[in-house]
Order: structure tokens, then sequence, then C-alpha cells
């Protein structure tokens, strides 16, 4: 990285990079302009740190790609957006690779790609410490964003994705197990894009990305819209794999699967599956029991 300088990086990485049908103008001048044709844009946007949230000698460089572009693209599919664009800032040591860049800029392409986003720019500055900031744009298309505060008694909750599969495949590679779909779905999550504005057509009440564990997640539900949520174990069995434990599914995080409440007469689309019901009261509870765990950024474990 050194040896190329930034300029010529920044003209690397673009060469990599396909622009799709919302981008108006791409990378190459002071910033990008992404058509908005709702008026209004939903952003969000995630930080991953090396050695926190990605080790490189578990992940090539294109699966880093791929997962910081999953874990932004998840957020806006769970408001009921489509996403549209994605900007990078890249903070690296002057020795990385440029191979590593190449890799990074390969896999965040690809996984935009899946929603028909693109990588529209960003910014790239020398750092102690490799960091990669994304932030992901994405367009309602004249529906209302999905939150967190409209669940109601008597809606269901349901689950589109994966469960405790990233958590599992981290305990494998803390072992030194660095094969099969377990570690994979750490290094790759496959969140269900498609069905987040599939939802918002069939009238999801509220909606989460699980990214922090699904009793954590369905929390800030409960939370935001004064509901208690109940969930079955025998359920959610059904979205896990050999190797994941029941407290995988409920505090594992990292799958970026959808959860989402419902009214209890909806009709789920194809890919989802009831997991539990919205009652009066509060907080989380599986089997009867209440629920607490999950991811936190500045716990005592991170």
């Amino acid at each position: 990285m050194g040896e190329l300088g930034e300029f010529a990086l920044i003209a690397r990485v673009i060469a990599r990079l396909e622009s799709g049908p919302d981008v108006v103008l791409g990378p190459g001048d002071d910033a990008a302009v992404v058509a908005a044709s709702d008026g209004r844009v939903v952003a969000t946007t995630d930080v991953l740190v090396d050695g926190r949230h990605f080790r490189r000698d578990w992940s090539t460089a294109y699966d880093v790609g791929r997962r910081a572009a999953a874990a932004n693209l998840a957020d806006i599919a769970a408001m009921g957006a489509r996403a549209t664009a994605l900007l990078i800032g890249l903070g690296c040591p002057a020795d990385l690779e440029l191979a590593w860049a190449d890799g990074l800029a390969d896999g965040l392409r690809d996984e935009a790609a899946l929603c028909n986003a693109s990588v529209v720019g960003g910014d790239v500055v020398r750092s102690d410490v490799l960091t990669i900031a994304v932030t992901a744009l994405g367009d309602l298309n004249g529906r209302a964003p999905v939150t967190r505060a409209g669940a109601q008694p008597g809606d269901i909750v349901g689950v589109a994705g994966r469960l405790g599969w990233a958590a599992a495949g981290l305990r494998l590679l803390q072992s030194g197990v660095s094969d099969g779909q377990l570690p994979d779905a750490l290094r790759r999550p496959a969140p269900p894009y498609a069905l987040g504005p599939v939802l918002a057509e069939a009238g999801a009440t509220a909606m989460v990305d699980v990214s922090d564990g699904l009793a954590a997640d369905l929390g800030h539900i409960a939370e935001a819209s004064g509901v208690r949520i109940d969930l079955g174990l025998k359920a959610l069995r059904t979205l896990g794999a050999d190797g994941v434990t029941d407290d995988d599914l409920l505090t594992g995080g990292d799958d970026h699967a959808l959860a989402f409440t419902i009214a209890g007469d909806a009709t789920l689309p194809d890919g989802c599956i009831q997991v539990g019901t919205v009652s009066e009261g509060s907080r989380v509870h599986a089997d009867g029991e209440q629920i607490t765990g999950g991811h936190e950024h500045f716990g005592a474990s991170d």
C-alpha cells in the first residue's frame, strides 16, 4: 500500500467496481450521486476492526469484504428497503499487501451485487490497525419504513434466514477447526435480503436484523413496542444445524437473519417460519423462561 500510494490505490479499487442502475454518478468525483426515487434515503453504517470483528488468519480479504457488506445490507433489508449503494472507509497499515485490498474490494462488490447495489465511493487513510467502515443506502420504494416499534399483542413472530450458525462457527474456529459450513457461515453470512421488502409488503409490523443475537435483537422490538415476545425452541431448532446449540440460536450473533412480527392471521412469505407470539407484557421469553444475552460491544467479554 505504501509503495503504491493513496490515489493509485483508489484508482486500482475503482477499476474493480461496477455501477448498477441506481448510480447516477459513480466513483471519481468529490461525491457520488445515487438515485432516490422514493424521495427518502435509508442509511446505516457499521465499523469492523481487525482482531475484534474479523481475523485475517481465519478469513480471506474476500470473506471480510462479503461480511462487511452483509452487515450493512441486512440493516437496510430490516427496514423493508431495497439497498442501492455502499460507501467504504478503509484505514490500513502502509505495509498491507495490495492483493488484500483487491480481495476486499471484490468481496464488497460481489455482496452488494446480490442486492443489485453498488460500491459508489469512500476514503482511504493510513492506520496502525486495519479498520473498515461501511455505509449503506437504500430506497423504500414508496413504503413506510418497518421499525422496531410496531409490534402488537396478537402478532406472531417470524424469522427468515439462519440462526446460531455463525456462533457455532466461531466456536469451531477458536478450537482450530476451520473447514465446514459453520465456520463458513461466520466468514460469509447469508442474509435474506430480498425478503425485507417482501415482508414490508406483506404487512410486517416490526423487523430487525439479527446481528447481536435473537433474544437481544427481539428485545429491542419488545422494548420499543412495549410488548412481550414468547419464542418456541422447537421451531427455532429448524433454523439451526448440527453443532448449533439452543444458546447459539437464542444469543448467537452475526448470522444477519431477519426477525419480524406480523398480524396473527397473515400468510408468511416463502422462506419465513413462525417462531413465537406477541402478547401484553415485556421482555423476551423462550419456552416460558425469560432470556437475556447477546453481543454487547462494550461488555466485559467483548
